[in-house]
């Protein structure tokens, strides 16, 4: 006999609605535990046993999904949206409920993470975690030397002086720079505040995850390796390879 909570309780918690809602789904014959039809009463390991609500894995402790989104312009970076926009999630097929680890601006394109690992996607959000995100910027003008020095050395904002970043040009008007902070559009309130309004920005980097061959609009998931590698950056090497996808 399995110790642990009971289902409706582990189905509540990923998201199905009242725990009264869950029971019904149980005793409607929608959810197995590990390949079998559960029933009322039914108490689960959410970390070592696979729960499923009509046939698509829940969001639970053992069933964590990683997602790499290329976001388009013009896309918002919610779960929904009153004004009937395409959202983050529109465009990634899941069988379980996601979100978007951090924001992109709607006019932002470029890498964003989506999971179901709460903790993962919060110490990828902590300011304590100093993930890097690199960015290209499109910018009005061209900045001078000056101005590239200070973005390395820190610009000052209405929220505060922005830590050191990475700047480098690439060419006249677009340049390349990586930022640790999370901050509410950062990168083009840097810009502004030298004067180059941003034109374009795309975030080509999240940690050590980029990929160049992803297209606009598409989504992949994570590989093991690349889930390993953003769990080393975060500090959670304790994790079991065996919870992650492969």
């Amino acid at each position: 006999m399995v110790e642990g909570e009971r289902l409706q309780k582990t189905l509540a918690r990923a998201g199905y609605g009242s725990r009264r809602a869950c029971e019904v789904l149980i005793v409607e014959g929608r959810v197995t535990v590990d390949g079998r039809l559960a029933e009322l009463g039914n108490r689960v390991d959410p970390d070592m046993q696979l729960i499923c609500v009509d046939g698509n894995l829940a969001p639970t402790s053992q069933n964590k999904v990683y997602f790499l989104l290329n976001k388009p312009d013009g896309v918002v970076t919610t779960a929904s949206d009153p004004q009937g926009r395409t959202t983050v999630l529109d465009l990634v097929e899941s069988s379980v409920r996601i979100f978007p680890v951090g924001r992109l601006d709607m006019n932002t394109e470029g890498l964003l993470i989506l999971t179901n690992d709460g903790r993962l996607a919060h110490l990828l959000t902590h300011p304590s975690s100093g993930i890097a995100k690199e960015y290209l910027v499109r910018v009005e003008g061209d900045p001078s030397p000056g101005a590239l020095r200070r973005l390395r050395e820190g610009v000052e904002l209405d929220d505060g002086v922005t830590a050191p970043a990475q700047v480098s040009r690439v060419s006249e008007g677009l340049l390349r720079i990586v930022i640790h902070e999370g901050r509410n559009r950062q990168v083009r309130r840097m810009c502004a505040a030298l004067g180059h309004e941003v034109t374009r920005l795309v975030r080509t980097r999240v940690g050590p995850l980029h990929d160049a061959t992803l297209s606009p609009g598409s989504s992949r998931q994570l590989s093991l390796s690349e889930v390993r590698q953003l769990m080393e950056a975060v500090g959670m090497t304790e994790e079991l390879a065996s919870t992650m996808p492969s």
